[in-house]
């Protein structure tokens, strides 16, 4: 996938609205949950995503938050790839919310 400008990246930003960018590569959420093993769950689901798609995102778990990061590095910066991995990983956390 080809590597998109900053006016694709900031279009594709509303279709994902918790995510926002850093260090102009990666696309960034952090995701709360009530409780702990929620958010474990939710790694291991992300992880389970992730190696489907051969596309990993960057994972740390501080407790009742998990910080997501995601960039394409065969690209050196975002790709339409890494919006539908954040579109995905959005679903999963809803399912976990509820």
């Amino acid at each position: 996938m080809e590597k998109l400008s900053l006016s694709e990246i900031q279009q594709k930003l509303t279709t994902v609205p918790n995510w926002r960018i850093t260090e102009e590569k990666w696309i960034e959420r952090k995701f709360r949950f009530v409780e702990y093993l929620n958010g474990l769950e939710f790694v291991q689901r992300v992880g389970e995503l992730s190696e489907k798609l051969n596309h990993h995102p960057f994972i740390s778990i501080d407790y009742k938050l998990v910080t997501l990061k995601i960039t394409s590095w065969h690209a050196k910066g975002l790709t339409e790839l890494d919006f539908e991995l954040a579109k995905k990983c959005d679903a999963i956390y809803l399912a976990i919310k509820k």
